[in-house]
């Protein structure tokens, strides 16, 4: 691993300031079953996974990231919605064009405060801390929210198939584009025609008789003996090849919706310059975004009091991190002094994913993990 220019007292110490900040040093177990992150990473993710079977038969991975695993732990030592903090060191591995494939991190997870907005300001000042701890202090903080995203598409009325496709989407500036082009009834790419090829018999039963499309679904399912694919029934399965069908023949289309969008996904600039903009826009456009917008304030001002000049930090409306489970405030740290503009540190709440691990109920949750190969780089380049 490039790792030359990090000691091992370097990672002591900031491992030492988790713990200091009430982290508990965990070591979840490289092999970790398959399914689990084929169902909740991106697509991004699930193509660069390092597979292999155990002697039972049962798919595993390499553990391509540590969330997923220490939140399993969380599960599995206590109640899921008990307040818990928990910090990591080791390596996750995906499949990359250059390099090994075996990636050094260390990072923090804390799971089932309430109190979100403190719980963002305190993980988000603690990773900045970690990479001063590590010589680096010229850094881009970018951050973003779902949260509000998804409150301008409730704003838009959209079709449900729309809401869901756009949501899906987020994150992924060149899908997301290309999605709402097709909103506004704009040509489709290669890639849109060879889908509605493929869902062309789905779109004419669907265009005449939906249950019949949906009893045609479920009984091709039956006969490939798939039961379930990403924790969904045949009958979900099928609802959602009947949405992509929808899609491909158009439905729902809505220019004028698809303007808004572009308009909000275009804001971006210094954080409090940034919070200003979206009121002017919810404003102008009269989608109401005042609960949303008063987190985001009452943010910045408790990142302020934790001493972080605002004015450094980047809002983009369109920034949402790949990984599935990400679901409301985002960050990551760029190095200002970097050869590449490769994240150092990424993060993030995702107050959804022990519930879809098998908790009850939403647990509130955020984290962040370092790049260490990345940091390692930069010292090197500097030294």
């Amino acid at each position: 691993m490039p790792q030359s220019s990090l000691t091992t007292d370097d990672i002591e110490t900031v491992l030492a300031l988790f713990k200091d900040a009430g982290h508990d040093k965990v070591s979840p177990p490289i092999l970790q079953p398959a399914d689990v992150f084929l169902d909740l990473v991106g697509e991004d993710i699930r193509r660069r996974l390092f597979l292999t079977n155990g002697t039972d038969g049962e798919d595993l991975c390499l553990r391509p990231d540590f969330t997923i695993p220490v939140c399993r732990l969380h599960l599995k030592n206590g109640a899921a919605a008990r307040q818990a903090a928990y910090c990591y060191h080791g390596p996750v591995f995906r499949q990359r064009a250059d390099g090994l494939g075996e990636i050094p991190q260390i990072g923090a997870e804390s799971l089932g405060r309430d109190d979100f907005v403190a719980a963002d300001a305190d993980m988000l000042a603690l990773s900045v801390q970690a990479v001063n701890h590590f010589g680096l202090s010229d850094l881009d903080i970018r951050v973003g929210d779902e949260t509000l995203f998804v409150e301008v598409l409730k704003g838009l009325d959209l079709p449900v198939v729309w809401q869901r496709r756009l949501r899906d989407l987020f994150g992924d500036t060149e899908k997301l584009s290309e999605a709402l082009s097709r909103m506004a009834g704009g040509e489709v790419n290669k890639d849109d025609e060879r889908r509605d090829v493929r869902l062309g018999f789905l779109s004419a039963l669907e265009g005449a008789d939906p249950t019949a499309a949906h009893a045609v679904v479920e009984d091709l399912l039956s006969i490939a003996g798939i039961s379930a694919v990403g924790g969904r029934t045949p009958g979900e399965i099928a609802d959602r090849f009947l949405e992509q069908a929808q899609l491909a023949n158009g439905a729902g289309s809505n220019p004028k919706a698809a303007e808004i969008l572009r308009r909000y996904l275009a804001i971006s600039g210094p954080a409090d310059t940034a919070a200003r903009e979206l009121e002017i826009f919810a404003a102008e456009t009269g989608i109401d975004l005042s609960e949303p917008l008063a987190s985001f304030r009452a943010r910045l001002d408790a990142l302020a009091v934790k001493g972080l000049a605002i004015r450094t930090l980047t809002f983009a409306a369109d920034f949402g991190r790949r990984l599935d489970y990400y679901s409301g405030f985002v960050f990551e740290i760029h190095g200002l002094n970097s050869p590449s503009d490769e994240q150092l540190v990424g993060g993030g709440r995702y107050d959804k994913l022990v519930q879809l691990l098998g908790a009850e109920t939403e647990v509130p949750a955020i984290g962040f993990s370092l790049w260490l190969d990345r940091i390692a780089k930069i010292k090197g380049a500097g030294a």
